[in-house]
């Protein structure tokens, strides 16, 4: 099986997803925001907040493992994405990261699948399509060296950020 075809592109609610882990793209308190965490947060209810309070917060470009609750997806991996800063702040590298850290312990926890929302480009203010490029690049390299994760799901809130996802998923496609 190819890289491309370990890859899925969905549009819709990260929160209704049956796999083994969804990413939360969280604030550094892990303890709910808007957007994205916001809604993670109100899905599983309000154990998931209680587990967070015992992490202690998570520093940006780290990740974080908490169950499920109420979510179909029996985990949630909670990463801190970048503020947009333009750029010149080590974002890229950041942002890179939380891909990395989240995938590593779903590859420790044995996951076979993962959700991964397009992380930093709301609020946060990323550019959509350089997000997207980390996302991919990033997911490629780690599924080139753990053959155990099956499908890693970039799950997009709207069909103009799944667009994105295809058209970089295609470019591996053909490489």
């Amino acid at each position: 099986m190819s890289i491309s075809d370990r890859i899925g592109i969905h549009t819709g609610d990260i929160t209704r997803l049956a796999v083994d882990a969804i990413v939360n793209a969280a604030n550094s308190s892990l303890l709910g925001g808007g957007g994205v965490d916001g809604a993670i947060h109100r899905a599983a209810g309000p154990e998931l907040v209680a587990e967070c309070r015992r992490l202690h917060g998570c520093k940006t470009g780290d990740a974080k493992l908490t169950r499920g609750y109420r979510l179909p997806a029996r985990y949630v991996i909670h990463t801190v994405g970048p503020v947009w800063q333009g750029g010149g702040q080590g974002e890229a590298e950041l942002l890179a990261s939380c891909y990395r850290r989240s995938l590593a312990i779903a590859s420790h926890q044995g996951f076979l699948t993962i959700a991964f929302p397009a992380i930093s480009t709301g609020i946060y203010g990323y550019p959509k399509v350089e997000a997207t490029g980390i996302a991919v690049d990033t997911v490629t390299d780690f599924l080139r060296q753990d053959p155990l994760l099956e499908t890693v799901t970039f799950c997009c809130f709207d069909e103009q950020t799944a667009e994105l996802h295809r058209q970089a998923v295609a470019v591996l496609g053909k490489g």
